[in-house]
């Protein structure tokens, strides 16, 4: 007896909505095994990381915190992913939108600047992340570069840029000495939702670019361009559609919609510019964006569910004392089951009797 895959004559619906759960439940599982390993009861410990974040209205704001730049940066890069471009480098773009952004904050520090200071910080945020996403894009139409290469490495150049700045001109004179600029103006930070927590605004232009994609994907010529390029590039050709425009498109609008995120963060619940200013956005909205299957309503609640299993690891290192580097190992398991499982979606899987074993059987 042995397993094959034999390909579907077309795709599955229901395997392509049940392929995300099948991938949760089993990570569910592997963890309950490592949970055993560290020693720990694992059903108390999956109920430390998933349900008591839910029952405290603290977690439940700072969930929608971490999921505000998740599904921003996801949203983004589900465009890419739909075009058949790979952008790997959400998180540089999202460490210069902040760079951007905050430069107008540090140059109107102390001053009389006005109202204006905040709208132009997302401006520059968004167009800083938009430039810095457009070079893998030109490398890639240019010269035939690996945009997934190039996108990678220029994240260690935006985090090293940031640590240039907040540790030489940017530094603040009065910080004792540490890499950190000034905190910011009241005129340069994200107003909050809620007086007096960390909930702002930012959330609500979360909801406002998942409404966007929803629309251009499904209501807009631009939304079936990048639709059809992907799935069919000789039915794209054909139909008169230019895929490499369609790269520099989409690398631009993820990239702006990943340096928004970063100033939106820099902005709001961190209030200055300092190093390791994202705890690895740009790559967890790589799975958010496959868990929610490249949907901007499925992003959505991906990146809520994301952003529990952050809250939901401070939780278990405080009280189950295990490493918070536990939530990474969770979710790179989780990406790795959520690719495996999308194979379900062109592929049924076939029980075949070997003939050897059907000679024994006779």
């Amino acid at each position: 007896m042995r397993l094959v895959l034999e390909p579907r004559a077309e795709r599955s619906t229901a395997a392509a909505i049940a392929s995300p759960l099948i991938a949760v439940g089993l990570t569910l599982l592997v963890m309950s095994i490592l949970f055993g390993f560290l020693g720990k009861d694992p059903l108390n410990a999956l109920a430390v990381y998933f349900l008591q974040p839910l029952t405290d209205s603290y977690s439940l704001q700072e969930m929608v915190v971490k999921a505000t730049p998740l599904v921003m940066i996801g949203i983004g890069l589900a465009l890419c992913y739909l075009a058949n471009v790979w952008n790997i480098g959400a998180e540089g773009q999202f460490v210069i939108g902040a760079v951007a952004g905050s430069y107008l904050a540090v140059k109107t520090q102390g001053t009389d600047a006005g109202t204006w200071v905040l709208p132009a910080m997302l401006v520059l945020g968004a167009l800083g992340g938009a430039l810095y996403a457009l070079i893998p894009a030109i490398c890639r139409v240019r010269f035939g570069a690996s945009e997934i290469l190039v996108s990678l490495m220029l994240v260690y150049v935006a985090d090293l840029v940031l640590d240039y700045l907040v540790r030489g001109p940017w530094r603040d004179p009065h910080g004792y000495n540490f890499p950190t600029t000034a905190d910011f103006d009241p005129v340069a930070t994200v107003p909050s939702i809620i007086e007096g927590s960390r909930l702002h605004i930012g959330a609500l232009m979360a909801l406002v670019v998942v409404a966007a994609a929803w629309t251009v994907l499904g209501r807009t010529i631009k939304g079936f361009e990048i639709r059809v390029v992907g799935a069919a590039p000789k039915a794209a050709r054909f139909a008169g559609f230019d895929a490499d425009r369609l790269v520099l498109f989409t690398f631009a609008v993820s990239g702006a919609l990943a340096g928004l995120a970063g100033i939106i963060e820099v902005a709001g619940p961190v209030g200055h510019l300092q190093p390791g200013i994202s705890p690895g956005y740009g790559f967890t909205a790589i799975i958010v964006a496959f868990l929610g299957r490249l949907n901007p309503i499925g992003i959505l609640i991906a990146g809520l569910f994301l952003a529990l299993t952050f809250i939901g690891g401070e939780q278990a290192q405080i009280s189950l004392k295990v490493p918070l580097d536990l939530t990474k190992v969770f979710q790179g398991i989780l990406l790795f089951f959520v690719l495996a499982c999308d194979s379900l979606i062109l592929y049924r899987v076939r029980l075949i009797r070997t003939r050897k074993a059907a000679d024994a059987v006779a």
